[in-house]
């Protein structure tokens, strides 16, 4: 017999024992699992960054994108691209507890930057960055090292030089050619720089300067331009400009080969001591010979300070330009055919300190003159000094 909602008594039980099982199931596990939800790309990214948060708060700092911990670097690398990024900034800003998303304001100075190292990322545990104990170096400004042109005071000197040299170019007894390089910047040589001549008065004595890799050795110049200005340039300054700057040299248009084919080296002067030790000034003969680059005059500047020139005055003999010529080649050579003629005196310098002057001979100025000429042609490899005949012999 069946119920008046046509349900029998078969359905009836099971639906009973339907409703029992669903009330036992006190763990759920019956139930319809829930419908997941779609996950979007602003989900994704807010637990990215979520992550990242989380970084912050464990750690108390951002995460690095340099460090070689593969997943802080991960991290770092994330919130590089986040930054990068205006829309993902402004699609976190609720999420930035820490205000990682933040742009900083850029400092006004090193201070203000130093001072905003908030998580201490310039800090130096091992104290090679403090600087307290070292002692303060004096900062000195070396005005000479900048050459500037200023009014040459003895212009009236140089003006018929110039002259002069415009003269021998319209008549054609000097003639323009190409700046020919370093070693033909020479006292006395004429060069046109931008238009304007100028004339190298003075070669001063070679200076060295230490560098990282050894010694530079540098000549200032006395330079005068012909509208009447001068500058006290390094011979290497005026070699980079005329280089780079189409510079020309003027030359006697007979005598093109000394400039073109041979180095101009320097001088080979004569001197005479004016001392008035009677050690000294006792001594008939008695001549310094010796060599430099720039010019006599500047070489014997201060004389009188210097035991190379015994302590005293010296008057200038002779003196010879020369081509091709090294310095200790000029020493070796003097020294080898002089050498028994060498003043052998020790001489005393203003604080006390022993010193051998060299490079002076007892020998007549005449010996000297024929000895020079014949280091000029490479002859006197072949020549000793007489001391008994008072001559330069060939050397059996």
């Amino acid at each position: 017999m069946s119920s008046d909602d046509g349900i029998g008594p078969v359905e009836m039980a099971f639906a009973s024992s339907i409703e029992a099982i669903l009330d036992s199931d006190i763990y759920g596990l019956l139930d319809a699992p829930a419908r997941p939800t779609k996950v979007t790309s602003t989900d994704r990214l807010q637990r990215a960054f979520l992550e990242i948060v989380e970084f912050r708060r464990t750690h108390d700092r951002i995460p690095s994108s340099a460090t070689r911990k593969i997943a802080e670097r991960k991290l770092g690398a994330r919130l590089d691209g986040i930054l990068a990024n205006d829309g993902k900034i402004a699609a976190l800003k609720s999420l930035d507890e820490f205000g990682l998303l933040e742009t900083p304001e850029a400092p006004d100075s090193i201070d203000d930057l130093l001072g905003g190292d908030d998580f201490d990322l310039l800090a130096d545990e091992s104290g090679l960055l403090d600087v307290s104990d070292l002692p303060v170096r004096r900062q000195v400004f070396d005005s000479s090292e900048v050459a500037r042109r200023e009014k040459a005071q003895d212009f009236e000197r140089f003006e018929p030089l110039f002259q002069q040299k415009h003269a021998e170019l319209r008549a054609r007894a000097s003639k323009l050619l190409p700046y020919p390089g370093l070693a033909h910047i020479v006292e006395g040589a004429f060069f046109v720089l931008n238009g304007v001549m100028l004339f190298v008065a003075e070669v001063g004595e070679s200076e060295y300067k230490k560098t990282t890799t050894g010694e530079n050795r540098r000549e200032r110049l006395r330079c005068v331009f012909e509208n009447g200005t001068e500058s006290s340039m390094y011979r290497q300054s005026l070699a980079i400009r005329l280089s780079d700057e189409d510079g020309q040299i003027v030359v006697q248009a007979e005598t093109p080969e000394v400039l073109t084919d041979d180095e101009a080296s320097g001088y080979i002067y004569v001197l005479r001591s004016l001392s008035d030790d009677p050690q000294i000034a006792g001594i008939k003969d008695l001549h310094k010979i010796g060599f430099t680059r720039g010019t006599v005059e500047a070489r014997i500047k201060n004389a009188e300070k210097s035991p190379t020139y015994l302590m005293a005055p010296v008057k200038v003999v002779a003196s010879y330009r020369t081509y091709n010529l090294k310095a200790s080649v000029l020493e070796n050579l003097l020294h080898r055919v002089f050498a028994d003629v060498r003043l052998d005196l020790t001489q005393a310098d203003h604080r006390g300190r022993a010193y051998d002057p060299s490079e002076w001979f007892v020998v007549p100025r005449s010996v000297i003159d024929q000895a020079i000429e014949l280091i000029m042609s490479g002859d006197i490899v072949g020549y000793v000094y007489d001391t008994g005949a008072g001559k330069l012999v060939m050397n059996a």
